[in-house]
């Protein structure tokens, strides 16, 4: 009975604290026999008219506005579990302590679905920067030490080059220094797996080549009975600016151009296909559809259903 009593208390007293917190971070979805689920790590303000180029100030003012958003934006940093067979695989690994109490929520979302992190399988990582590579580490310890890290053999070499360190610009040195800091252990146990574009890593997960956000930077895509879902990585910063003007780049893109590029390239393939897309800075759960209207582009945001998925 006692203990009854402590558990109670226990409830109640994290219920107090968590009374202003949103719903669990997390959102399940079926792509033919997987089972996709949207973790949340948090999100971060982002003042957009200091971040965005190739574009004008009036232009990002302009869509805010008409997109009911102020000049500093609220963006999801989102990651994603996919049950496949008897694996757990995670598309991303959030932020840990890098950038404030608003992020680093990806183990607490992967809790609040059921799982704990030394379950993980395998982590599939778009690109080495520190919002979808700082979750890797908590502190000095691996948050999923029987996980092989997956990247791309381009991203591998750009970033973990010892000559291509000693030679980074300025404004790219703390990248490196973040890459190193969160994928390093991993490599030095041996756990980090490279590859190649054009050959399944699992069954029905595909690596996509889409340079230029990183030198690296690789889509996944993911096919089941007929249904097709691609995880987006970050080709979207701002989705309210740049799926109507995709030329829009952001200082983060190690290679703009290229990053336009691919941005247009991928922006009109999903529409013309009508696939589901994963994106990790669209706002949660970040899983939708893109619709073309003339030169612009759409976000048909998943319908949100509570129905019960296959386990």
């Amino acid at each position: 009975m006692k203990k009854s009593i402590k558990t109670i208390l226990i409830i109640l007293i994290l219920s107090v604290f968590s009374a202003h917190a949103q719903q669990p971070g997390y959102y399940r979805m079926q792509i033919g026999d997987f089972q996709v689920i949207a973790l949340s790590d948090g999100t971060i303000p982002q003042e957009l008219p200091k971040l965005l180029t190739n574009t004008q100030p009036n232009e990002i003012n302009n869509l805010l506005s008409a997109n009911y958003l102020p000049t500093t934006v609220e963006t999801s940093v989102n990651a994603y579990l996919v049950k496949a067979d008897n694996k757990l695989i995670l598309i991303d690994a959030g932020t840990s302590d890098n950038y404030g109490p608003s992020l680093g929520r990806l183990t607490k979302s992967l809790l609040n679905v059921g799982y704990t992190p030394d379950q993980i399988d395998a982590v599939l990582i778009t690109h080495a920067h520190i919002d979808h590579t700082g979750g890797l580490m908590q502190g000095t310890k691996m948050t999923f030490p029987n996980a092989t890290i997956y990247l791309s053999k381009p991203e591998v070499d750009f970033w973990f080059n010892e000559e291509n360190k000693r030679n980074a610009t300025e404004k790219l040195k703390p990248y490196y220094q973040y890459a190193e800091a969160s994928v390093g252990a991993y490599l030095k146990a041996g756990k980090v797996k490279t590859f190649e574009y054009g050959q399944e890593l699992f069954p029905g997960i595909m690596p996509i080549a889409s340079a230029g956000h990183t030198p690296g930077h690789t889509f996944y895509e993911l096919n089941s009975r007929g249904q097709k879902l691609v995880f987006w990585g970050d080709i979207i910063h701002a989705a309210a600016i740049q799926l109507a003007d995709p030329a829009v780049t952001i200082e983060y893109d190690v290679d703009p151009a290229a990053a336009a590029k691919t941005r247009k390239k991928a922006f009109a393939d999903a529409a013309k296909n009508g696939y589901w897309i994963a994106s990790d800075h669209i706002s949660f759960p970040g899983i939708g559809h893109v619709k073309a209207d003339g030169s612009k582009y759409v976000w048909i945001p998943a319908n949100y259903s509570s129905a019960e998925v296959s386990k």
